[in-house]
């Protein structure tokens, strides 16, 4: 499948979609809230058949917090990046994808580690580096330690 035709199914399965090309994949970035209706037919309808989650990270642009979801079709061999926005930056959540693939575990507690976001109906949502005692998530751009040293 082309980027061009990828763009317009995923366009028909959520209407809030937004695309960017710029890159080596198509982009669809949504709000978090949608991200669930979006991901689903993505894994589970068999034009897409995304089978395979190769990464998940979250990027903090102040403002709002983005997670980044890298899907491949080993099947059809096409590739997509879903981008999930989070506005709530005090209390960053989103729905857990580790129901669909389950390599999500792993991912999305270092995410929530790290930046502190909280994935909604995971499994065992957890600290991976970091003691339960450890305040606040050191990958966010308005943390702060006594320790730092900053340049």
């Amino acid at each position: 499948m082309t980027k061009e035709e990828l763009k317009y199914k995923l366009g028909e399965i959520s209407r809030e979609a937004a695309f960017d090309e710029t890159g080596e994949f198509l982009n669809v970035i949504i709000p978090s809230p949608e991200l669930l209706p979006l991901i689903k037919p993505l894994r589970l309808n068999k034009e897409f058949y995304f089978d395979y989650l190769f990464c998940i990270t979250c990027v903090d642009w102040k403002d709002y917090l983005s997670m980044v979801y890298h899907l491949t079709s080993t099947l059809h061999r096409h590739t997509c990046v879903v981008q999930a926005t989070i506005t709530d930056v005090h209390c960053p959540q989103i729905e857990s994808v580790s129901g669909i693939w389950k390599t999500a575990e792993l991912n999305e507690n270092e995410i929530y580690d790290l930046f502190g976001v909280t994935f909604l109906n995971h499994p065992n949502l957890r600290r991976l580096f970091l003691g339960d005692q450890w305040k606040g998530y050191p990958l966010r751009k308005d943390y702060t330690d006594e320790h730092m040293i900053l340049l």
